[in-house]
């Protein structure tokens, strides 16, 4: 098993986590994987750092159920370990790594992306990796092949009817090349660092959030004897699983000891370019939604995570990657990719005339008004249209006083922005003439501030998803004691 090392220099910040947050987490971990491993986890959001005897003492746990919990945390990515306060010689110290325990509310849409992408194999995969935090390459195959072997309908799959490793490895192959899934990174171990250097400090967090950061991140072992599992028969068990063994023997030479794990980021920008293609396909037409895939395809595993645009890409270039199914001609690419430059939304911006031209997806601008647009879509669904007017209006205009409000969005605007403003979504800004602050000679101006506002929304949604999974166990219980007294 391979886990991570975090850095000492961690500051106070990293660890803030609203109430909602780890009232979300605790419920993710407690649902997963139980009250105790919940119970240690929640414990190490709140205090941040502690060391392992320390992290005991406080949970009243015995010693052993609190390193089994801190083991199934670190095999999942929740949780890493390094030098602590008092350096290498001291007792090494864990937190916790809130971000990822969130994931775990995104593992169904992770598996659905891997089904919808690569088949009921790519789900498979996916699935199992997440089940287990981190797996090799050969045990991955095994466990699939066995699970589509057994799935498989005895109508269409007779007895001795066999599933091929290969089809399973290719998938594991296609999972890797376009990076949904990465090699967890390398470390030294305890004794090799101990007998080196002695006062050489644990390394910091290895975990790679770029390619460049680890060579082989997502270099794929060689791996020889790729064999068939058959489904098994009550007759034949004994022989069928010697087969097995000996296959399985064979497929684990050149995987052994690397193991793997789900991109988490990867799965986020493709959501991200879904949304955006999406949202182009509202905004215009299929066509147009087209043409941006094909430009985000051609970019995807090329730039880096944060990038604020895509690689920039000819007009010739992009005629080449179209699907040959839509049989757009040149002239009328030409046609589309001007129209969504000239689009207020600013999806696609041009960079140069070289090659006819060179386009590049705004990743940045588009998210930007993505959000401003999800954020006026809820504006209009809890407080009316005329809310959503002025709310829009604000965003446009930035700054307004309650008359101008009301002449240019033509209606009493009085309560509707002392509504939004009791509810967060509006700030109320004050700009004195004089610096006596005096109400007379003072300018009342409201504003929307989008980050915070944004935030908000966010932990609404946190605990919606809480309140969701705590009604969801309320429910399961009390049916459960409906049918036991039944």
């Amino acid at each position: 098993m391979t886990l991570g090392y975090y850095s000492p220099h961690i500051t106070a910040s990293e660890f803030m986590m609203t109430a909602q947050e780890v009232r979300l987490c605790g419920l993710l971990l407690q649902e997963h994987f139980g009250d105790v491993v919940e119970k240690v986890g929640t414990h190490l959001i709140r205090r941040g750092v502690l060391t392992l005897r320390a992290l005991a003492h406080e949970t009243k746990l015995p010693l052993d159920l609190v390193k089994k919990s801190l083991c199934v945390l670190m095999q999942h990515g929740m949780c890493a370990f390094g030098a602590g306060r008092r350096g290498p010689a001291g007792p090494v110290e864990y937190h916790i790594i809130c971000e990822h325990i969130l994931h775990m509310n995104r593992y169904p849409r992770y598996i659905y992306t891997a089904k919808s992408l690569y088949g009921d194999t790519g789900e498979l995969i996916v699935e199992e990796i997440l089940q287990r935090g981190q797996m090799t390459m050969s045990s991955t195959v095994k466990t699939v092949a066995d699970r589509l072997t057994h799935n498989m309908p005895a109508l269409f799959a007779p007895e001795g009817q066999s599933m091929d490793y290969s089809e399973v490895v290719s998938a594991f192959s296609r999972l890797v090349e376009t990076h949904f899934l990465q090699r967890c990174p390398p470390m030294a171990s305890a004794g090799s660092s101990s007998s080196g250097a002695v006062n050489a400090p644990l390394p910091a967090v290895t975990q790679p959030t770029k390619p460049e950061d680890h060579p082989e991140c997502y270099k794929l072992p060689y791996i020889t004897g790729q064999g068939k599992r058959r489904r098994s028969s009550e007759d034949g068990e004994a022989e069928q699983r010697a087969t097995k063994k000996a296959k399985t023997d064979n497929s684990e030479r050149g995987g052994e000891g690397i193991y793997w794990q789900v991109t988490f980021q990867r799965f986020h920008l493709h959501f991200r370019d879904q949304a955006i293609i999406s949202a182009v396909s509202c905004k215009l037409d299929q066509t147009s939604s087209e043409i941006v895939r094909t430009m985000l395809r051609m970019s995807e595993v090329k730039m880096p995570a944060h990038a604020a645009f895509t690689q920039a890409l000819s007009a010739n270039e992009i005629f080449r990657a179209l699907p040959s199914s839509y049989n757009i001609a040149r002239p009328i690419l030409d046609q589309y990719l001007t129209l969504l430059v000239d689009d207020p939304m600013e999806f696609v911006g041009r960079t140069g005339d070289s090659g006819g031209g060179m386009y590049v997806v705004n990743l940045h601008p588009a998210l930007a008004n993505l959000a401003r647009a999800t954020l006026e879509s809820v504006v209009q669904e809890r407080f009316g249209s005329r809310s959503a007017r002025i709310f829009r209006l604000l965003l446009r205009k930035r700054h307004l006083e309650q008359k101008q409000v009301e002449d240019f969005a033509m209606v009493p605007a009085k309560d509707m922005l002392y509504t939004l403003l009791s509810e967060n979504l509006v700030e109320l800004q004050e700009i004195p003439k004089t610096p006596d602050y005096a109400p007379s000679r003072t300018f009342y101006l409201y504003t929307v501030n989008q980050l915070p506002t944004f935030r908000l929304l966010l932990q609404h949604c946190f605990k919606t998803v809480g309140n969701l999974i705590e009604r969801r166990l309320y429910e399961t219980k009390e049916n459960k004691q409906v049918t036991l007294y039944t």
